[in-house]
């Protein structure tokens, strides 16, 4: 494969020719000489060109009707020069090839000062947004952080599969799937693909994990949901209680951002000015009903008893308060959660406690996790109690041959690259967010 030198690499090259492919992000054309600022994902290089140099008379021509934003396959030499501000070097070009041209030259908007930009107009533009070097930082730290958390998985003997996005039968919940026509018949997206995950516990397969989109059809319009979103899925057999899968996910976090805080720490400090904490283990836990005790005493936070079966948005935000406060740390595992308001297919115990839990991070829930209930008679007995019948029939079967106990967890990837980065919306923190209101770019 053609290896392309990039920006940042230039500093090993001074004094050789290269060739370089850049956007060209500023023009200066003063008498003498002419400044152009090349731009890739990974910096700026200024390349310069003397007017009087009879040899440098097309790039000069080439300059004078060059437009920003363009782009250019350059070749020339790489020349140390601590009198250049811009990295004390420069590129010296002996050819210039103009591989696009920005035709309406004025942009939509001015993406290097976003400040009185309306965030609608850019995501529609968001091809010109993430040509702000801070936005597009953000999916290289959000890549580098699912790759540690991918190495993690590997490490432990995970297998990555892929299940599938279009179902026959609703999942989860019925009315908040997204239902699309399937040649004669209908079929929906999946919300998750927790099914399929424990199909592959009852397979044999026993450690999986999946990173692919998932489909709610609820219309929310916060912060931080969205129709269409980046599951981090994980399943895994043979465990003793749900203590092992808090356990695992605490690892598994805990690695994911040391790893990062060492490749990306200090750049994440320069453009966000936010220090990576990388979590000790264990995580603090608490139950439900002693957190909302401590949030009473401490905080003066009083709700309902009604309200008291779940977190709610202001018990969350308190939550990671309460976890600094209490325990210097910025996670908080809950537990204890009424069985009936969680899924039918997480475990409960012999005296009807869920075995599972939430967790949460800057005072947002990044994760619901479980232990499983891998007995058939007693997954058919709970399914007949909420009263869920053909479109839990397949699932059911998975458990009629033998399937070892198992539990697992998802993570939603933008939410967490969200509250990473302090970003006020995941909005920003996905590729291209799809909401209720948005279907396009």
């Amino acid at each position: 494969m053609l290896k392309r030198i990039c920006i940042e690499d230039l500093k090993n090259y001074y004094g050789q020719e290269v060739e370089l492919q850049a956007f060209v992000d500023n023009i200066r054309n003063i008498k003498w000489v002419q400044f152009v600022i090349l731009r890739d994902e990974t910096g700026k290089v200024q390349m310069t060109i003397e007017k009087s140099l009879e040899e440098n008379k097309d790039l000069v021509e080439i300059v004078n009707n060059l437009t920003t934003e363009s782009t250019l396959k350059i070749k020339g030499k790489v020349v140390e020069n601590p009198n250049v501000k811009l990295n004390g070097m420069e590129i010296i070009p002996s050819s210039i090839v103009v591989t696009s041209s920005n035709v309406n030259e004025e942009l939509p908007f001015n993406y290097k000062d976003l400040n009185n930009v309306n965030l609608d107009t850019r995501l529609d533009y968001r091809f010109i947004d993430l040509r702000n070097s801070k936005n597009a930082f953000i999916f290289k730290v959000q890549s580098s952080l699912i790759k540690y958390m991918r190495e993690y998985l590997y490490n432990n003997d995970f297998i990555e599969i892929h299940t599938p996005k279009l179902i026959g039968a609703a999942s989860e919940s019925g009315s908040e799937v997204f239902e699309v026509k399937y040649f004669d018949t209908k079929a929906y997206l999946a919300q998750s693909p927790q099914f399929y995950k424990q199909m592959a516990m009852a397979a044999g397969l026993n450690r999986i994990f999946e990173v692919a989109p998932c489909f709610r059809a609820e219309n929310s319009n916060t912060n931080r949901h969205a129709t269409e979103f980046t599951s981090f899925d994980i399943e895994f057999s043979y465990i003793n209680s749900f203590q092992d899968v808090m356990d695992l996910e605490a690892e598994l976090i805990t690695y994911g951002l040391k790893h990062l805080k060492e490749e990306l720490g200090d750049k994440i400090k320069e453009l966000y000015d936010i220090d990576i904490t990388v979590p000790t283990l264990p995580f603090p836990c608490m139950s439900l009903k002693d957190i909302y005790k401590e949030l009473e005493e401490r905080y003066g936070y009083v709700v309902d008893d009604s309200e008291k079966t779940d977190l709610t948005t202001e018990a969350e935000r308190l939550v990671g308060k309460l976890s600094k406060d209490k325990y210097g740390h910025e996670f908080m595992f809950v537990i204890d959660y009424p069985a009936d308001k969680r899924a039918f297919y997480h475990m409960r115990n012999d005296e009807g406690v869920l075995q599972g839990y939430d967790l949460i991070w800057r005072g947002v829930e990044i994760t619901s996790g479980a232990q499983r209930e891998h007995r058939y008679d007693k997954i058919c007995q709970v399914a007949k109690e909420k009263g869920l019948g053909k479109d839990v029939e397949f699932y059911l079967e998975f458990f009629k041959y033998g399937c070892p106990p198992h539990g697992g967890f998802a993570i939603g990837v933008d939410r967490l690259t969200m509250l990473l980065l302090n970003i006020p919306s995941v909005k920003e923190s996905q590729f291209l967010f799809r909401g209720p209101n948005r279907l396009n770019p």
